[in-house]
């Protein structure tokens, strides 16, 4: 089941929540990064005080996020196992306060079905998972039953060992391998196409060449625009690479990435800073008219 339908001479993307469906403001979804963290790479996006949580959820929404991706667990590479009593305890505050605020879709970042019942209960409306259903399998029969989208990401191993395995055949075609094999999977358990959604996982057991052929061949991961690919490169070790820059100093890099995930066929952008990025597809949007 395709999840895009066009308007004018374009494809735009669209999610179905289990309650209603989604479009995007400016031709692709903006998800809007909020760490409940005290050690996420990006300095910035470290919010531990649920109340500046809370804030910049809502600066988010007022500058055009179309998603807010609620994580309590870091998961950048050598990061250690949080809890799924912490991850609750981090992030359960901050999405009752959104919730009272305002309805834009939440996804939880989070591998733990524990985790993730108890966030539904609270408002929020899609699984996002780093081990692609992986690690707890009753994740799939969770968003099967309550018809809940889920992001599905590739990476190796698990936070605190990937990097120690960039070894690929084909970094695309080993990617899709692993996808199919994870969409059977989701299939099997009752997830219908237009529930799932791909991440390559930017920065997940990959080197910058490789990074940068993910990027580049970003719509081969939609199988034939079956599923929308989400790209999060936001201020990651690439950026840094091509740039120079530390994680501080990376935003235009990540503009200038994100620019061509779109053009590459992206239909979700991740990022810290939700603002530029929809100003940078409002002008790309005008250029496409």
């Amino acid at each position: 089941m395709c999840k895009f339908r066009y308007t004018g001479n374009n494809l735009t993307p669209q999610i179905n929540l289990s309650g209603r469906t989604i479009l995007p403001k400016n031709g692709v979804f903006v998800m809007g990064i909020i760490n409940t963290t005290p050690d996420s790479f990006f300095s910035g996006s470290r919010k531990t005080e649920p109340q500046e949580a809370v804030e910049t959820a809502l600066r988010m929404v007022q500058d055009g996020a179309d998603i807010l991706d609620l994580g309590a667990e870091s998961t950048r590479p050598g990061a250690m196992y949080v809890s799924e009593e912490e991850q609750i305890r981090r992030m359960l505050p901050v999405l009752q306060e959104i919730r009272k605020k305002t309805d834009c879709p939440v996804s939880i970042d989070t591998r733990s079905l524990k985790v993730f019942q108890t966030m539904f209960d609270n408002g929020a409306d899609i699984i996002n998972d780093i081990s692609a259903l992986e690690d707890d399998a009753g994740l799939a029969d969770f968003a099967a039953k309550e018809k809940i989208p889920v992001i599905l990401m590739h990476k190796k191993g698990n936070p605190d060992e990937m990097m120690s395995n960039l070894c690929y055949n084909n970094i695309v075609t080993d990617i899709i391998s692993y996808f199919k094999e994870r969409i059977d999977f989701a299939h099997s358990k009752g997830i219908e196409d237009s529930r799932i959604i791909i991440d390559p996982g930017i920065g997940f057991s990959k080197n910058l060449d490789q990074n940068i052929e993910i990027i580049s061949n970003t719509s081969e991961f939609s199988f034939n625009r079956t599923y929308p690919v989400l790209i999060g490169a936001s201020r990651k070790t690439c950026i840094g690479q091509l740039t120079g820059k530390p994680a501080e100093n990376r935003l235009a890099g990540t503009l200038a990435a994100h620019l061509l995930a779109v053009q590459y066929g992206a239909a979700i952008l991740r990022v810290h800073d939700v603002a530029e990025t929809a100003d940078m597809l409002k002008v790309l949007k005008g250029f496409e008219k």
